[in-house]
Parts: structure tokens; sequence; C-alpha cells
């Protein structure tokens, strides 16, 4: 299902059996920063370095003008993850480095607290969303990486329909040190399992 909200937090809302998708808004500060906070030994080793305010309102409002910036660009649209019944933060997918012309290709990453972690609310999230950045968005191809060693991610990935394509050496800076990647894609063409 897809609903359209207004200015800040908006584009489109994706609601799954369990979850609520949308864009994040200024409210949802205080909610992300308990989460990424209590889930940082969880998350440093799989993201780029956090800076000394990267949990500040000011870092936060920081954020959501850049995801502004890229969803005015057609460049990008970040989704914050919520559980329908609790309305808890959950986690995030940011779709970015749209390309448009020939390609049609946007790149998804993802996280969730790690209190929310191997409940199945990552794989019911992105089985929700592809469908919508195909018909939304007009992707034909969506991409994703992971560092070989996340086998979790890679699983997950998989679950859902990507197919592994090879590796990247030295693809992204991840907690300060360039990390080989695994790549992955679905295209539109391609079965999404459903959760």
């Amino acid at each position: 299902m897809l609903e359209k909200l207004s200015l800040m937090g908006s584009g489109p809302r994706v609601v799954t059996e369990r979850l609520m998708l949308r864009p994040p808004k200024l409210s949802d500060w205080g909610a992300w920063a308990e989460l990424r906070s209590d889930s940082r030994d969880f998350l440093v080793p799989w993201e780029p370095v956090w800076t000394e305010d990267s949990l500040t309102k000011a870092s936060f409002k920081a954020r959501l003008r850049r995801y502004a910036r890229d969803v005015k660009d057609d460049l990008g649209q970040a989704f914050f993850i919520f559980n329908r019944e609790s309305h808890d933060l959950i986690g995030g997918i940011t779709l970015g480095q749209i390309r448009r012309g020939v390609a049609q290709t946007g790149t998804v990453g993802y996280w969730t607290g790690q209190r929310h972690a191997r409940q199945g609310y990552m794989y019911e999230a992105l089985c929700g969303l592809m469908p919508v950045l195909f018909s939304e968005f007009g992707l034909r191809r969506v991409e994703a990486a992971c560092l070989p060693s996340n086998i979790p991610s890679s699983l997950l990935l998989e679950k859902v329909g990507f197919l592994r394509e090879g590796l990247a050496r030295e693809y992204l800076c991840i907690n300060g040190v360039w990390h080989d990647h695994l790549l992955y894609a679905i295209l539109n063409t391609d079965p999404v399992s459903p959760y």
C-alpha cells in the first residue's frame, strides 16, 4: 500500500504486515538518536566513521536537509522503519545514487537497531519496498553491497531476491578502512520474495 505524505517527511509511505516505512522527519530525532546510541557497538563495524556530533539534533537536521536535496534532485529517498503497533523506530533504508537515462538504477543501504535485529523486520521492509522502487520510482535495477564478513546481510539480500554479481575491491570506506564489498542487484523482472 502506498500513500503520499506532506512537506517534512514527504514522500511515499509503504505499509506491510508489521511495519510502516516513511521518510524521516525532525520529530524522529529523539527516537533515532536513542536507537543509534543504544546500537552503536552493533552498527559501527558496518558503517562509515561516526563523528563526535553524529547523534546531535544539528547533525540530524543536516541529514534531513541532505535527504531533501536528494529527493529534489531525484538522487535518492530515505525511509525510516516503524513497528505499526508500537510505533517504535526499528531502523532505516536509504535509496541513493539514482541514475536515470540508460541506467534507471539506484542503490539501497540499510540498518537495524540492535534490539530489533534478527526478527525479520528488514526482510519484510525490503520485500515491501522493492515493488515501490520499481513502480513509483521507475527503477529497473536496484543494487546493494555488503562486506563479505557480514553473512547476515548477504543472506538477507539473497532471501529478498537479490543476486550476487561480484566483488568490488576497496569499494567503501567502513569504520575508517577501505573494504572490499560483495555486490548484489535485483531487477524489476526478478521475483521479489513475498514476506
